[in-house]
């Protein structure tokens, strides 16, 4: 018997190898023709499956759930602004919780009627299956089409929080049916509540344990090598107290993003950003070439229907999620913005239709839906076939091309019609930060400047602070600026002064997101200038 070619360690290491070099050459490519790169990624892997003898490479649900999921959620948790999701988390909940059973039940009810062998139960767990939107897909389209950030960061919020509700209606649809029978209401709201509850108890007891971890150790590696274990544990941790482990990942996430700023050293926040830009950028690559290759096993269990049919089949699909998830925005964000005005008291404008429009039109879905398609059980309890499990897999399949594919190019062109132009408040933010950072520096140098010994120190001082108040004059409030510091000088004085003004500035610059007067990624941006003067000085 003639040994499988994923059996061979040779075989695997050099598809292992090409694929790696595919991800970097094509997204190479995507960049420098200022495309997104999950779409051309995803063509790729969808030409490279039609081609005669390339090896098929499987993409297991395990593989998904346990080895891609964890780190790419945590990555996505740790960029997100908390006071940006904190403010948005009624907008998000009703996408993240509400449209994702609305779906499941839109879909349960329309499939009957268009889809051949299909009933309420399978249209409810097809619609399950296929509820959650994908971050990395909506994130990178929406920022690289120059969105505005406030509908990038509902964006995120929702695809950060929907894949825990998705795995929730799937358990139902499931149940509904191998056992025949329909979970009550009660018990769905007692398992959704210790789901996220649990999640976030779990994620935010690890976060606190990892943060004072790193206070004792202080080196690069060891603290790197830490932060890479932490979303794996996190995952397993929530999984084994029967809670989400997507919700225990995305609050791990986001607190240790938050606490960084105080265990973190300034090389090995340099270091640690590196490390898991590199590793975003490769498991998404992965991710997306991967789900274009899975074409042969989508239509390999697939008898008696034509090709033609099948794809009618998939558009008609595809078109009734994008409408469902439509007629939900207008109303549900209507609904959002009375509660968040009447009763959380926000100063919240009302969105515009243009920005409704968007944000139902950029809902991709990724590999979270293919997976959990792909681990729907083979059979039922009486040993029967799992009723068109491989309909429901080949319907995911297309709905990730269509909504990644063809909403992703048509993006830029829905907003120039729409003429929803990118507002960036955060410049603004970044203005006003750098001027405050720049006026604590001036007063500790001022302060210090009484104690001065000697006319060369004096001179030192006023040397420094005719630099800083050459700065601040010429920042522009509302435009982003340059660095924060200005150059060294040659002597250990001069560099030393230096090190002591910018972690002045670090404390300001904390304290300015602690008070809430600048989000998460102003913070980053400004954190990582000093981290930069800092590494130099130090």
């Amino acid at each position: 018997m003639g040994v499988s070619p994923l059996e061979n360690i040779d075989t695997i290491l050099v598809l292992l190898i090409a694929l790696l070099f595919a991800v970097a050459a094509v997204a190479g490519l995507a960049r420098r023709f200022a495309l997104s790169y999950p779409i051309v990624l995803v063509v790729f892997g969808l030409l490279c499956s039609l081609i005669p003898h390339v090896p098929r490479i499987p993409l297991p649900p395990s593989i998904v759930f346990l080895v891609f999921l964890p780190p790419l959620l945590y990555v996505a948790a740790w960029q997100t602004s908390w006071r940006e999701f904190r403010y948005n988390l009624i907008s998000i909940s009703s996408l993240a919780v509400f449209l994702v059973f609305f779906t499941a039940v839109g879909v349960a009810f329309t499939a009957k009627w268009w889809l051949p062998g299909f009933d309420w139960r399978l249209g409810f767990l097809l619609g399950a299956v296929v509820s959650p939107t994908d971050a990395v897909a909506a994130t990178s389209i929406a920022r690289k089409v120059g969105m505005p950030q406030r509908i990038v960061d509902i964006l995120e919020g929702e695809s950060l929080l929907n894949d825990a509700t998705g795995l929730l209606a799937l358990q139902f649809g499931v149940q509904m049916v191998v056992e025949g029978t329909t979970p009550s209401l009660g018990r769905g709201l007692l398992e959704f509540a210790w789901l996220t509850i649990g999640g976030v108890l779990v994620g935010v007891v690890i976060g606190f344990i990892v943060s004072s971890l790193e206070r004792w150790v202080d080196d690069g590696p060891v603290e790197i090598a830490l932060s890479l274990v932490v979303p794996y544990a996190t995952y397993l941790a929530a999984d084994a107290a029967k809670a989400s482990g997507v919700i225990a990942v995305v609050a791990c996430g986001l607190l240790m993003s938050r606490r960084s700023s105080t265990f973190f050293s300034p090389r090995t926040r340099l270091q640690a950003n590196a490390v898991w830009d590199a590793l975003e950028f490769l498991l998404n690559g992965f991710v997306f070439v991967l789900i274009g290759l899975q074409l042969p096993y989508v239509l390999a269990g697939i008898k008696g229907m034509s090709r033609v049919g099948l794809v009618g089949y998939g558009v008609a699909f595809s078109a009734v999620l994008i409408l469902l998830r439509l007629a939900w925005m207008f109303p549900a964000s209507r609904a959002a913005w009375w509660v968040r005005t009447r009763i959380a008291h926000q100063q919240y404008e009302q969105p515009q239709a243009n920005q409704v429009f968007v944000v139902g039109w950029t809902g991709m879905r990724g590999v979270v839906a293919l997976a959990a398609a792909d681990s729907l059980p083979m059979t039922l309890n009486d040993g029967s076939p799992f009723p068109q499990r491989s309909m429901i897999l080949f319907l995911t399949f297309t709905l990730i091309l269509v909504t990644v594919v063809l909403q992703g190019l048509s993006l830029p062109w829905v907003i120039r019609l729409l003429r929803l132009q990118k507002h960036d408040g955060g410049y603004c933010e970044e203005g006003q930060a750098r001027h405050l950072m720049l006026q604590a520096a001036i007063d500790f140098l001022t302060e210090r400047r009484i104690s001065a010994r000697g006319e060369g120190e004096v001179h030192l001082y006023d040397d420094l602070l005719h630099q800083f108040q050459h700065r601040i004059t010429s920042i522009d409030l509302c435009g982003p600026g340059g660095e924060s510091s200005p150059s060294t000088g040659n002597g250990m004085t001069m560099e030393g002064l230096l090190l002591e003004t910018v972690r002045r500035q670090r404390d300001e610059l904390n304290a300015l997101r602690e008070n809430g007067r600048i989000g998460d990624s102003v913070h980053r941006s400004l954190e990582r200038e000093l981290d930069l003067s800092e590494s130099r000085l130090a």
